[in-house]
């Protein structure tokens, strides 16, 4: 995949993360591209806001895309790399390609994803790494909460 045109879908998904930030959520923001590149769905972890542990931010934007007759040839695009509920719904699904924002704070199933023939692009963003590790450093039982471990 392009770098620049990963980067750039990126930038969707992580006004999401901030959007989700900024209603007192966990910052992790996704955004689903059709293989004509063309946004179908957004979306950013919900956890917190509606009380529904099922809401990751790739389930809201997968949500958000609606129905589909088939995903072959999207594009999951995340500003962090996929936990194993989320890569599981990548590869129920086939959606061909993740693009993950950084997989430094948190090293999820992406790796699984790609020996499964899902393409995966890792950017190690900057800003999504910086966004997760102060969240992180302000929030960390909610932190662990959320990726299903004891603090």
């Amino acid at each position: 995949m392009d770098q620049e045109l990963a980067r750039q879908w990126l930038t969707t998904a992580l006004d999401e993360a901030r959007a989700g930030l900024g209603e007192g959520g966990i910052p992790i923001g996704a955004a689903l591209y059709g293989a004509d590149g063309v946004l179908l769905g957004r979306g950013h972890n919900r956890r917190v806001q509606d009380g529904d542990p099922s809401l990751h931010a790739e389930t809201a934007a997968f949500r958000a895309a609606g129905r589909q007759r088939s995903y072959r040839g999207t594009t999951m695009v995340t500003t962090l790399s996929p936990c194993w509920y989320c890569s599981g719904l990548v590869r129920q699904f086939g959606i061909s390609r993740v693009v993950v924002g950084e997989a430094e704070t948190f090293h999820g199933g992406h790796d699984w994803l790609a020996a499964h023939g899902v393409e995966v692009v890792v950017l190690d963003d900057p800003a999504c790494t910086a966004l997760m590790r102060d969240f992180i450093a302000a929030y960390p039982a909610l932190w662990h909460e959320d990726i299903g471990e004891e603090a």
